[in-house]
């Protein structure tokens, strides 16, 4: 490995095969408007909600990654502040045979103007609660992170 190649990246001489990713973290953006509703987005490609967010590239910020996740999935652009609200126990990804990190932040945008980015096909704040019951592993966990940064929020005001 040479002294550029980046923290995590195994790259092999004459490109004779793709670079291998040791790991991969995961940003995820947890946005309460003034309602108490949490912004979901349903990604292209996929019948199901999630909360914005997708893999840190190698050598960007936290900042850098949630900037460019927010844009993409969200249309999001403006600045925000965000704090950390949950990292989980790394798992086997196994759609990329790598061990993923997911790191959950409370984002505060600056404004609250969103529509479905380039890799998001829905957008829309919802009431956590319409979720609570899911049969869907994912869902439950929105109404999950909902509940953090609504407790979080409170604790701050």
């Amino acid at each position: 490995m040479n002294s550029n190649t980046p923290l995590g990246v195994v790259s092999y001489p004459n490109n004779e095969r793709s670079d291998d990713y040791l790991f991969r973290v995961a940003l995820k953006a947890v946005i309460i408007n003034e309602e108490g509703e949490i912004l979901i987005v349903k990604e292209t490609g996929r019948d199901w909600w999630d909360i914005p967010g997708g893999g840190l590239d190698h050598g960007e910020s936290l900042k850098e990654g949630l900037t460019r996740e927010l844009l993409e999935e969200v249309g999001y652009v403006g600045d925000f502040e965000f704090e950390p609200l949950e990292m989980s126990e790394p798992q086997m990804l196994v759609s990329r045979n790598i061990i993923q990190v997911r790191v959950t932040f409370l984002v505060k945008p600056t404004n609250f103007v969103f529509r479905p980015g380039d890799d998001g096909d829905e957008v829309r704040f919802i009431d956590p609660d319409e979720f609570k019951d899911s049969l869907l592993e994912n869902e439950t966990q929105i109404y999950r992170y909902s509940q953090l940064a609504l407790k979080r929020l409170a604790a701050s005001e």
